[in-house]
């Protein structure tokens, strides 16, 4: 049996990754901060599937706890199959409005954490010539919004130059670019929802079938709706100042994606 390991694994996109996972038949490493939410999805996928599901408490914000990710990815008598990097947040306010301290923390989770998690992971997967790394991101990386759009631009560039390197190595890396979905993301971060439309909301379980499928495929993107690869493809021949203006505006009205 193969081994999945999935930050950020205990709500939204994480939780439909393990699902779905732990249905196909994959042994589990669920990553978040809350232990007892972990403890509780591990017993809940283990009883409903038959699946081993190990739990790691870690906190990606803090060195200690990615440390503690490396190390697991690292284990070469355990090895991880698949990496899901989808541990992430969204500050609520423009630039200056969020303290430096925060925006600091949203680099440090999902850039650093990225970077030394997939690096960890893919170091064993070359060895055994196979393997496959999937890094959550975002529409919002393909428009000028702030930190939270300039870091998930990091993560699509990081993921698609690795992707070439490791071309004919056995290892997949594909990063996902969600727009939003229904999950505890903008709720954590006191963002309002009642005024995104009803069009713009994806369902987890489906993404999370449409980014398999995808990675299967050998795509080092994916946008799995086409209603966001729609608009996905205009800022490719919008203007970046009038893409930057409503970028600007939606960024205000809706707050970030995922």
């Amino acid at each position: 049996m193969t081994t999945a390991l999935i930050t950020g694994a205990t709500a939204g996109i994480g939780a439909a990754f393990a699902r779905r996972l732990a249905a196909d038949g994959h042994n589990l490493v669920l990553v978040a901060r809350d232990e007892k939410r972990l403890h509780e999805q591990a017993t809940e996928l283990h009883d409903r599937h038959g699946v081993e599901a190990e739990v790691l408490r870690a906190d990606l914000a803090e060195d200690a706890g990615i440390t503690a990710v490396e190390e697991r990815l690292a284990d070469r008598k355990h090895p991880v199959d698949l990496l899901v990097n989808n541990a992430g947040f969204g500050n609520k306010g423009a630039f200056l409005d969020v303290p430096m301290a925060d925006e600091l923390k949203m680099l440090k989770v999902h850039c650093e954490a990225v970077l030394r998690l997939t690096s960890a992971a893919v170091g064993v997967m070359r060895e055994r010539k196979r393997g496959g790394v999937v890094n959550v991101a975002s529409v919002a990386a393909f428009v000028p919004r702030g930190t939270y759009g300039a870091s998930k631009a990091w993560v699509v560039q990081f993921t698609q130059g690795a992707a070439r390197d490791l071309a004919g190595s056995g290892v997949r890396l594909m990063a996902l670019c969600p727009g939003f979905v229904r999950t505890e993301f903008h709720q954590r971060a006191g963002m309002g929802t009642d005024n995104i439309p009803g069009w713009m909301w994806l369902d987890a379980d489906r993404l999370v079938d449409a980014a398999l499928k995808d990675l299967a495929r050998g795509k080092s993107l994916s946008v799995p709706d086409p209603r966001y690869k729609a608009l996905t493809g205009l800022t490719k021949i919008v203007p970046r100042g009038a893409l930057g203006r409503m970028s600007s505006a939606s960024g205000r009205r809706y707050g970030p994606t995922r």
